[in-house]
């Protein structure tokens, strides 16, 4: 593992050394106790950090395996999702194999709840859980980072800049990505796309498959070496995306003035609201092993797009949005046994949704209402 110390995960080892380092960082006591007690943190922070330095220690004594951990971690991510959500389903996992490890690629609409998600369940019902692609650009701060490998993540280049240099980090990543699921035999998740499909269009890039096949010795077929990697295809719906006015915001943005430029820390805030905020129904859909005699990696990016759309189970939210934006009714299923449409059933959804819109002018209504909209109309298009 000595080529990848830089990426890779933190190991058994590594891990009660690491805790008894970022429970001692002041950004990290700030942090917890901002999120726990934002009035206190605000009029006495000389307090609060020891406190909750305190509450840290004692919380985490006596962990000292990347398991250990990740059960605590399912202990309050549980726990969030009985406050934040209502209600977690999936299916399709009865196609899986635990003893097998795959390479999980989803659709991406929330940077720290997507692969939690699939963590979450992958954990709920036995499988192993997931190494799990993160881009450099979300470690901000060393604390971040150390949370982030101690999870299993590993680290996604995305500051090299240099055409060879990037093309250097991608072959890097391949060849561990390979690593971790044919040698390690360990399930790896990966986003579909860098950045979040903020518009709601879930699509494949083809250059994320590109960098799974940078390994591929010459003499292998695309189709073999894909094969080798068992790629699942995963669609995550939300009944509704804490971010969705952000994301409208940025939208509009650049629609209007031509670019948008992040705030600095704008990420970490994203990653506090998609945890913090309500998500109503939450819905994961496990596709089939990708299989075939691909000519190139669009090919393969097309398939996923296929086993994205077709799975994604669709919400009230999503058909109501579509309803205010076009004035028409969609003709599509909602829920996990597709249930037949109709806008009379869901009073509560539609004042929820009317809220959302309040305030926004015309043009950032619409598109926060394509966020929603989105899918249907992709599901249309597809029928």
């Amino acid at each position: 593992m000595t080529d990848f110390d830089d990426i890779r995960p933190y190991r058994d080892d590594e891990v009660a050394p690491v805790l008894a380092r970022i429970v001692k960082d002041p950004e990290l006591q700030t942090a917890v106790a901002a999120l726990k007690f934002p009035t206190l943190t605000k009029l006495l922070p000389w307090l609060m950090r020891p406190l909750v330095a305190m509450k840290l220690k004692s919380q985490l004594a006596g962990i000292e395996t990347v398991h250990s951990l990740q059960e605590l971690v399912s202990h309050y991510l549980h726990a969030m999702l009985e406050k934040k959500s209502n209600g977690v389903t999936a299916s399709g996992l009865e196609k899986l194999d635990r003893n097998q490890a795959y390479l999980f690629v989803s659709n991406h609409r929330d940077i720290a709840m997507d692969p939690a998600m699939v963590n979450y369940v992958l954990f709920q019902n036995q499988f192993q859980t997931l190494q799990i692609a993160i881009g450099d650009n979300l470690l901000t701060k060393p604390y971040v980072s150390d949370l982030m490998r101690l999870n299993k993540s590993f680290i996604v280049n995305r500051s090299a800049k240099a055409p060879r240099e990037k093309l250097k980090a991608a072959k890097y990543l391949s060849s561990y990505i390979h690593h971790a699921l044919c040698e390690q035999k360990s399930n790896v998740w990966v986003a579909q796309r860098e950045g979040r499909a903020k518009d709601g269009r879930d699509k494949t890039n083809s250059a994320v498959v590109g960098m799974f096949a940078l390994s591929r010795p010459k003499t292998q077929s695309l189709g073999d070496y894909l094969a080798e990697l068992k790629i699942v295809p995963v669609s995550i719906s939300y009944e509704w995306d804490p971010c969705d006015l952000a994301k409208s915001r940025e939208l509009y943005v650049l629609k209007t003035e031509g670019s948008y430029q992040k705030g600095e820390h704008e990420d970490v805030a994203s990653i506090a609201a998609g945890i913090n905020g309500h998500k109503g129904r939450i819905h994961l859909s496990f596709g089939d092993v990708i299989q075939g005699d691909f000519k190139g990696t669009d090919e393969v990016a097309a398939e996923i797009d296929r086993q994205v759309l077709k799975n994604y189970v669709l919400h009230p939210s999503n058909c109501l949005a579509f309803q205010l934006l076009t004035g028409t009714v969609p003709a599509v299923g909602v829920g996990e046994n597709d249930q037949p449409f109709n806008p009379a059933d869901y009073p509560t959804e539609h004042a929820e949704l009317q809220r959302r819109i309040a305030g926004l002018n015309d043009e950032q209504r619409d598109l926060l209402l394509g966020i929603y909209a989105n899918p249907v109309q992709a599901k249309l298009s597809e029928s």
